[in-house]
């Protein structure tokens, strides 16, 4: 005689189901096989659980990857604002580098997806605090703000899309590709082959960002 299971009882997987488990479990799919393979039917293979029983949690895969970018963007560590606007900025720019390079292949999510929670608002809130105390009105501020995230976004997608090996660690890659350069026929590219050729991100970062606040101080200045 065979015993029935009990009617109403969920499968082992799904008795585990919580929003932090899917959320968990997204960023399994994503380190391992990137933004573009995250489907409701993936997490629920990382689950062991039916892709439907995710609905009870999750409204569907853009609410999905918004969960992502939320559980990202709560883990960064913002600084406690000394009332230095550059080493403050500084400070926030890092924090935010250092949780999108954390996960290099969910980093598109912190980066472009747009949140009204708190954990999306909190960068901004405190980017708005900083140029607030340096004295700029609402609609300066904003407009800083978005030119300041916009370089800081561009620098660490493209910091997390080159990767190894387009880099200062693929000394093969690079010989091939600054040849490639230097044959190219254009004369300013072949001049700066040398240069095109690598590309270490913490230094580019470092430019950028430095570039970025030394023209946002001229423009506070300018205000001033």
């Amino acid at each position: 005689m065979t015993s029935t299971p009990r009617r109403g009882r969920p499968p082992k997987g799904e008795r585990q189901l919580s929003r932090e488990a899917i959320v968990e479990a997204t960023l399994k799919v994503i380190d391992a096989d990137g933004v573009g393979a995250v489907s409701m039917r993936a997490v629920g293979r990382v689950l062991g659980a039916d892709a439907k029983s995710l609905y009870n949690h999750v409204a569907g895969k853009d609410a999905l990857l918004d969960a992502v970018a939320e559980e990202l963007l709560g883990g960064i560590t913002l600084p406690d604002l000394t009332g230095g606007t550059r080493a403050d900025l500084l400070a926030i720019a890092a924090a935010f580098r250092e949780r999108a390079l954390a996960h290099p292949e969910a980093a598109s999510l912190v980066l472009t997806r747009q949140l009204a929670s708190l954990e999306g608002l909190a960068p901004v809130e405190a980017v708005l605090s900083v140029l607030r105390d340096a004295g700029c009105p609402p609609d300066q501020s904003v407009h800083l703000l978005r030119a300041f995230v916009a370089t800081l976004i561009g620098t660490l997608l493209r910091e997390v899309s080159a990767g190894p090996t387009y880099g200062t660690t693929d000394t093969a890659g690079i010989a091939q590709r600054q040849s490639i350069l230097e044959n190219s026929g254009l004369p300013a590219v072949a001049a700066a082959a040398h240069h095109l050729a690598r590309f270490d991100g913490a230094t580019e970062y470092e430019f950028a960002i430095s570039l970025a606040l030394d023209a946002l101080a001229a423009r506070l200045a300018d205000q001033r």
